[in-house]
């Protein structure tokens, strides 16, 4: 594919003057956890496992991206289960993550922190699964083999708002296990059966199969504060499923991290990645859900989207990059599409992986952005500016958003936008 070249561009688009930026502290109050390896030790106490044989399997599946302090929750549930008698294996539950395959599960783990060697347990990676049932919706429940050939089987998740829609239950326990441990297969279907049904009844039918078929036994819930530290971690057995994850939801949704605008005319986004939601931006924070069957926030409304980078740990997979307007071909040449066509195919949001406009320059898409979002004034255009949707403590707003009351927002100092000579932003002091 060929993009035009920087002077195309630039005959194409107005100058701008660009709005002097402030950088702000968000400091909404959160409760946090001291020692969260011990609180899920803990957790463990309250999982069903006291029918499992002495020396039994005990399979804990893993994999969601983006858990503070997973490497050391996952290292205490494994060594709990091991001092309790049973032999614990680790089951990668991300469905078709890591493009599908036994090793990109492996290596997706790896980036978490979350080796053979870190957890002091085998990681049985395989990918094949068996249909175990079939639920009230008719959908074909798989799960994955390297589960099934275990005693017993829980997982780890963090419980919080979903990208893609609205129910008591969204993000956490129930949906890694009909979908995680489910492999691309069993993703495959539930994500078919939401888009016809809704993803609420997929998810909860095929989890009732799951936990009357399968020796599962619940799971050890996270739920992370503003700040994405953990704030509650609680042990939940199967049979007090979905009701007690649906509680720790409302409390996720309290602590969850989003922006207190009702609307912007920008939003720059430093880096989106699968490390900092499925969706790469969480659409929680963005308002932005264009896929089938798809609910989300009608707040903040955001005139122009604009993505500066992907993180290091998503590896190129960029799924989610169609929720931008604007990018540059820098961050086009690191897509790996491989991974994004697997994401997408699975789940069928086609929509997210849709290409948004690259131009050359960092610089020509900001243009771009404050240019097309209606008629222009740099002292009254609305822009924030963040590192990522799940890191809101700390951005910077044009001037006037800055000049704006918000509770717990706080405003320091003011910051001037500059560009180098390749046309990447960069802010001086003023």
């Amino acid at each position: 594919m060929e993009f035009p070249d920087a002077s195309t561009i630039d005959a194409a688009l107005d100058t701008v003057e660009f709005p002097a930026f402030a950088e702000v502290s968000y400091e909404p109050p959160a409760p946090e956890i001291d020692d969260p390896a011990s609180a899920a030790g803990e957790a463990v106490a309250d999982l069903a496992l006291e029918e499992v044989p002495e020396g039994g399997t005990v399979a804990v599946g893993l994999g969601s991206r983006g858990i503070h302090a997973i490497d050391r929750i996952a290292r205490a549930v494994v060594e709990e289960i091991g001092s309790r008698g049973y032999d614990p294996v680790v089951v990668p539950a991300m469905g078709s993550h890591g493009g599908a395959s036994a090793e990109g599960q492996r290596e997706t783990l790896a980036a978490l922190g979350l080796t053979e060697s870190k957890l002091g347990c085998p990681i049985d990676a395989w990918m094949e699964t068996e249909i175990v049932g079939e639920s009230a919706l008719g959908q074909p429940v798989h799960v994955a083999e390297a589960a099934l050939a275990a005693d017993a089987v829980c997982v780890v998740n963090r419980i919080k708002p979903h990208t893609s829609f609205r129910a008591p239950i969204e993000s956490g326990l129930c949906k890694m296990t009909a979908i995680g441990l489910g492999k691309q297969g069993g993703a495959a279907r539930t994500h078919e059966y939401a888009i016809e049904e809704d993803y609420y009844e997929a998810i909860t039918a095929a989890f009732d199969v799951i936990r009357r078929e399968t020796p599962h036994v619940g799971g050890v819930a996270v739920v992370e504060n503003f700040y994405d530290r953990p704030a509650e971690i609680s042990g939940i057995p199967a049979d007090e499923l979905p009701d007690r994850e649906a509680d720790l939801l409302e409390r996720a949704r309290e602590y969850m991290p989003t922006l207190p605008f009702e609307e912007l005319d920008a939003l720059v986004i430093d880096e989106v990645g699968k490390d900092v939601s499925g969706t790469g931006m969480d659409t929680n924070v963005v308002a932005r859900t264009p896929m089938l069957g798809a609910s989300g926030p009608d707040e903040p409304e955001i005139g122009r989207v604009v993505v500066r980078g992907l993180t290091e740990a998503t590896h190129g997979n960029g799924h989610g990059i169609g929720l931008a307007d604007l990018t540059t071909t820098d961050v086009l040449e690191e897509l790996d599409l491989s991974q994004m066509y697997t994401n997408g195919l699975t789940s069928g949001s086609f929509e997210l992986d849709r290409l948004p406009m690259a131009l050359p320059t960092e610089e020509q898409a900001l243009t771009a952005a404050l240019s097309s979002s209606g008629r222009y004034d740099p002292d009254t255009v609305r822009v924030a500016w963040i590192p990522d949707t799940a890191h809101l403590s700390s951005f910077r707003v044009s001037a006037a958003l800055a000049d704006e009351d918000y509770e717990h927002l706080t405003t320091g100092r003011r910051t001037e936008l500059a560009f180098d000579d390749g046309g990447r932003a960069a802010f001086d002091e003023e």
